[in-house]
C-alpha cells in the first residue's frame, strides 16, 4: 500500500515539475516564441509585468482574506469558551437546594 502512494507522490511531483518548467521561456518547447520575441519585446514585457502585478495582489487577497478568515475563527472561539467559563461558574439554585445550602 505505501508502495502505492509513493509512486503516485512521486509521479504528482514529476508532473507538477513539469508543468512548472513550461512557465519558463528557457525550458520551454516552443520554437516560435524565440523568433517572434525579437520583434514584440516591449510589449511581452509589459504584458508579463502586468501578469506578474496581477497575481501578486491576488496573492495578496487570499493572504488578507485568510487572515481575516483566522481572525474571526479566534474570536468564535474565544466567545465560545467565555460562554462556557460562564455556563460553568454560573449559580445553579438547583444545585444549592439539594445540598440544603439554601433554604
Amino acid at each position: 500500500m505505501t508502495e502505492i502512494s509513493r509512486s503516485r507522490s512521486v509521479r504528482f511531483l514529476l508532473f507538477s515539475a513539469s508543468v512548472c518548467l513550461q512557465f519558463i521561456p528557457g525550458f520551454s518547447d516552443d520554437s516560435t516564441s524565440s523568433e517572434s520575441s525579437s520583434k514584440s519585446k516591449p510589449s511581452t514585457n509589459s504584458n508579463t509585468a502586468t501578469i506578474i502585478v496581477i497575481v501578486l495582489f491576488g496573492f495578496i487577497a487570499v493572504g488578507l482574506f485568510s487572515f481575516f478568515l483566522f481572525k474571526l475563527w479566534q474570536k468564535k472561539k474565544r466567545d465560545e469558551q467565555h460562554a462556557r467559563l460562564l455556563k460553568l461558574f454560573e449559580e445553579d439554585d438547583e444545585l444549592e437546594f439539594e445540598l440544603g445550602l439554601r433554604a
